[in-house]
């Protein structure tokens, strides 16, 4: 491959030195020599590596100083070759795990040893202050790519460590695009318009839910994307209430309210949006409910600015619903945070990051949203927008541009 061909699978050196440098100090101040990442984005948000091998544990080994290195499948060797150039490559046999390549190398470096590696003078100060000289190692405990299994091997090899949760140190840092990450979400954002316009173009009485999917599908892939976390959500009115399944062998018909859902994906950045579509004639209470959600969006962009809490957005939004006479409606948020995602999910891992009624998550420029404003089984009628937005210096900036009105086919 050349070597313009392997600039375009990643960012720029400049842009993963700073996201290093960016984990490490969070890293010093826990005191942790080393940090093992397992979680798939924030491998990916590291080194770049965008591959389907995730569904086998990986292991980015960060140590205080000194370069990174990536444990996957031996066989994964090229791939890493191709597109990572911020870690080393330590590759593991089918008859062992990356459990066992990570506790041999950090034995191999003194790493695993019950007395302090000096890595870094910041480390000695912080632990000799703490009165320990056991190896300090950061896990991410709660990882969908740490299997309990890989953990007991890990802990089990390194019998002098202790064990520091850093969960969410890294998921914490993606949260604030930067400009060459934003720019990845415009152009998922236009995947995502490209799909939500064929899926809406094929919607039809009598058409196929397969078929449906499958223009969309199609238009995804021609507008420059690839496959997304999840779906896309396609259902019919007998389906509505099935949060995560999508297309099946039905055909639609007179009268069905389908919900299509779906992302967009650009260099694993996710551009999500939803409508619900009306087949023949909307269902009663839908005109009015379509006012209600468009209302509360806006109240919800109203809201979304810097220094405002997540807990205030979502008041915006619920109190929309509440002025129009839904009070009795609670939703779990009114959308969540949005950007790299790995299958199953394009939530970013195996937790949302939701503008939930109780969070006090400070809203920051270069945050991305997927904002829903959904009115779902409200007992007056249903209507469901949702689109993708960015929080920028001059205020929120929403990327997907399908239509918002009532839509009826």
């Amino acid at each position: 491959m050349s070597e313009a061909g392997i600039a375009e699978l990643a960012f720029g050196e400049a842009e993963y030195r700073a996201r290093l440098e960016a984990v490490r100090a969070p890293m010093a101040a826990l005191g942790t020599e080393v940090c093992l990442i397992s979680t798939p984005e924030n491998i990916f948000y590291l080194t770049g590596l965008d591959h389907w091998g995730y569904f086998a544990p990986h292991l980015l080994i960060v140590p205080a100083a000194g370069e990174m290195v990536l444990v996957t499948r031996a066989m994964e060797k090229v791939t890493v070759a191709h597109q990572v150039r911020s870690a080393g490559f330590q590759g593991h046999e089918d008859y062992e795990t990356a459990a066992d390549v990570t506790v041999r190398w950090l034995h191999d470096r003194g790493l695993a040893k019950a007395r302090l590696a000096k890595a870094a003078d910041v480390v000695t100060e912080v632990l000799e202050e703490r009165g320990t000289s056991a190896t300090r190692i950061g896990l991410e405990k709660w990882s969908s790519g740490l299997p309990y299994g890989l953990a007991e091997t890990l802990v089990a090899g390194l019998p002098g460590a202790t064990w520091i949760d850093v969960t969410g140190l890294v998921d914490g840092l993606r949260l604030v695009k930067s400009p060459a990450e934003q720019r990845c979400m415009r152009a998922a954002a236009r995947v995502s318009d490209a799909a939500m316009a064929a899926a809406i173009g094929a919607l039809r009485v009598g058409a196929g839910e397969r078929a449906v999917a499958a223009e969309c599908q199609r238009a995804m892939i021609e507008a420059g994307g690839t496959f997304p976390g999840f779906g896309p959500f396609i259902r019919p009115s007998a389906r509505l209430g099935e949060e995560h399944t999508t297309w099946g062998e039905g055909r639609f018909a007179p009268g069905d309210a389908v919900f299509l859902e779906l992302s967009g994906c650009v260099r694993r950045y996710h551009a999500p949006l939803g409508r619900l579509v009306f087949l023949e004639a909307p269902s009663p209470g839908a005109e009015r409910m379509a006012l209600v959600c468009r209302e509360a969006f806006d109240a919800v962009l109203e809201a979304l600015r810097p220094g405002a809490l997540a807990r205030e957005v979502y008041a915006a939004w619920q109190r929309v619903v509440d002025r129009a006479g839904l009070a009795h409606y609670r939703r779990h948020h009114c959308g969540y945070l949005v950007g790299i995602g790995f299958p199953p999910s394009w939530t970013g891992g195996n937790r949302v990051t939701g503008l939930r009624h109780d969070s006090d998550l400070p809203i920051q420029a270069g945050m991305s949203f997927h904002i829903l404003s959904w009115l779902m089984g409200t007992g007056q009628g249903d209507c469901f927008v949702s689109d993708t937005v960015l929080l920028t210096d001059s205020g929120p900036e929403v990327l997907t541009t399908a239509p918002r009105e009532l839509l009826v086919r």
